[in-house]
C-alpha cells in the first residue's frame, strides 16, 4: 500500500493509498515512503490548507473511505460543513438520525482526519474529543487556524 508522509504544524502526517483511493491519514511518519500522483495531491492540499484553509475548497475524494452506511452518512455530512465553521454532534444526530453518542463514534472512526473535517464537530459543552495524537489541544488549533469560534475558546 503505498504512504507518503508530510511535515505539518501538528507533526508529521502519513496518507495511505489504496485502490487509487485515500484511505487513511496518520499522525506520525511512516515507514515506507511512495509518491504517487493521488498522494502527492494530497499532500500539496494539506501544504496549502495549513497556510490557508479559506484558499481550499475540499479535497476531491475519489470515494468514502470503508465504513458502515451510517458512518459513511455522517462523514458525507463532515465534508459539507464549511471552513471556520462548526456544527455540535446533536445538530448532526437530528439532521441525520441517531443520538450525539453515535455521531460521536462515526466521528471518532473517521480514517481521514481533516480531509474529511471531523474537527470541525463540537459538542455543547467543548471541544468534544480528537483523534489526533495532540487529542483536543490539536482539534483547537485546528479550528483556531480556521478562525472558527467553538466552546472553550479563549
Amino acid at each position: 500500500m503505498p504512504q507518503l508522509s508530510l511535515h505539518s504544524p501538528l507533526g508529521p502526517l502519513t496518507l495511505s493509498e489504496e485502490d487509487g483511493a485515500i484511505i487513511s491519514l496518520d499522525w506520525g511518519w511512516g515507514r515506507d515512503q511512495t509518491e504517487t500522483p493521488l498522494l502527492s495531491q494530497a499532500c500539496s492540499w494539506l501544504d496549502t490548507w495549513f497556510d490557508d484553509p479559506a484558499a481550499q475548497g475540499a479535497f476531491p475524494l475519489a470515494m468514502v473511505p470503508f465504513g458502515t452506511a451510517y458512518q459513511k452518512k455522517v462523514w458525507a455530512a463532515l465534508c459539507a460543513i464549511p471552513v471556520g465553521q462548526t456544527v455540535t454532534y446533536g445538530t448532526l444526530a437530528a439532521q441525520l438520525g441517531g443520538s450525539p453518542q453515535s455521531i460521536g463514534q462515526a466521528v471518532g472512526r473517521n480514517p481521514i482526519p481533516i480531509l474529511i473535517p471531523c474537527h470541525r464537530v463540537v459538542s455543547l459543552q467543548g471541544l468534544g474529543g480528537y483523534s489526533g495524537d495532540g487529542g483536543v489541544d490539536d482539534k483547537a488549533w485546528l479550528l483556531t487556524l480556521e478562525g472558527a469560534d467553538f466552546p472553550g475558546k479563549n
